[in-house]
């Protein structure tokens, strides 16, 4: 592994930029975490204006990001790549601390997806003519695999009734239920697909997850489905909820979101508001 990279005056270049790009891959990130890594940065560097970075500097960027109206959970994922490019660059006197968060009790109805969301999503899918797109909800949806997991969705697969899924270094099998497998099946042989991917574009590339986030977007109106609410990581979200509500296995659930921690799968599992009232109402302190 090469030594981190020193910059005398700590300016932020385009080839510092690229270097922990290459870094990121190498240990072994995702694409779309390498992307909005990079993406942070730039935007620190366009703060700048090409200035040297301090570490007044950095709180002062990530003070005005709270300022403009940013989420403090969306502040605190940019400040965590801002620091694991200090860490790279050996610029660690210029980490900065992030914001604390109270844990949230509950989740804003505007952001969760219900059931009855995803199913007219998927039935205005295919009222459209959207067979592959409303396949990709319902694979999402009855997995619980990432939209990035999407690519192991292979006709073997399909075939074996299990995908085998390697992300961040780690393994796992995920079962496919005999009806999607079904489905799959019939779709790949519409496609005449032989062998690989069963999700792929006109080209032959893979899906990427702008392109499934955005044909999802377009379905909001016509699906009378709030825009907030819409986008592919939700239905891992609804899978996760609907699953525990099943089993009430959280280490299971975990085993098959492929958490490392069960902390992050109780963030899955945050009840509603609506959820939230009924149990103050249970409570009958109010007379």
């Amino acid at each position: 592994m090469k030594d981190p990279i020193t910059q005398p005056s700590y300016i932020i270049t385009s080839a510092l930029v690229v270097a922990f790009g290459h870094h990121l891959a190498h240990e072994e990130k995702c694409p779309g975490t390498v992307e909005k890594y990079l993406r942070d940065v730039r935007a620190l560097a366009h703060y700048l204006h090409g200035q040297p970075v301090t570490k007044e500097q950095a709180v002062a960027w990530r003070d005005g990001l709270l300022a403009h109206g940013y989420a403090p959970a969306t502040i605190n994922s940019m400040t965590a790549a801002i620091n694991q490019f200090f860490c790279f660059t050996g610029w660690t006197d210029c980490r900065i601390k992030a914001l604390r968060i109270q844990r949230r009790l509950f989740r804003q109805p505007q952001r969760e997806m219900t059931k009855d969301d995803y199913l007219r999503l998927v039935s205005c899918a295919r009222a459209n003519g959207q067979e592959r797109l409303a396949l990709v909800m319902e694979t999402i949806c009855a997995t619980g695999i990432r939209v990035s997991e999407i690519k192991y969705i292979t006709l073997e697969a399909v075939q074996a009734g299990q995908a085998e899924i390697c992300l961040k270094g780690k393994l796992r099998t995920i079962l496919l239920p005999s009806k999607l497998c079904r489905k799959l099946k019939q779709y790949a042989k519409k496609q005449k697909t032989a062998f690989g991917e069963i999700f792929l574009t006109k080209s032959g590339k893979s899906l990427s997850r702008r392109q499934i986030w955005a044909e999802m977007k377009r379905l909001c109106r016509q699906a009378d489905v709030i825009a907030s609410k819409v986008f592919p990581h939700n239905l891992r979200h609804l899978f996760a909820r609907t699953f525990y509500h099943i089993c009430r296995d959280i280490v299971k659930l975990a085993d098959v979101l492929g958490h490392a921690s069960i902390e992050t799968t109780r963030i899955y599992l945050i009840s509603t508001g609506a959820e939230h009232a009924k149990v103050l109402q249970k409570l009958g302190f109010v007379q």
